[in-house]
């Protein structure tokens, strides 16, 4: 059982690795699409959607895909890191559990 969950973690972590390679990939390609175009906006228009409609869209109309690709991608990656660190604190919990019985 105890090197079924190290395994786990070390599954997890090379996990975790992954999704930071997808980030760099994936979001940096837009992003500098978008810092070529000197497309600026916030962390608080990538979490509230309607003012990302209201600020952001109208100002920049023709980077509107480009502006919708990479908060998709944000949020994606930003749910995958999450779940992964809560999955890697549980089994790494448990882990301790098993290795102190």
């Amino acid at each position: 059982m105890y090197y079924l969950l190290v395994s786990i973690v070390i599954g997890l972590f090379v996990a975790m690795l992954f999704v930071n390679v997808y980030f760099r990939a994936k979001v940096l390609k837009t992003y500098g699409v978008l810092t070529r175009n000197k497309v600026e906006f916030g962390a608080n228009h990538i979490f509230n959607r309607k003012r990302l409609e209201a600020e952001i869209l109208p100002k920049y109309p023709q980077f509107r895909h480009e502006i919708e690709t990479f908060i998709r991608h944000m949020r994606y990656t930003i749910q995958m890191a999450s779940v992964l660190i809560f999955l890697i604190t549980l089994f790494g919990a448990v882990l301790m559990y098993f290795r102190e019985g």
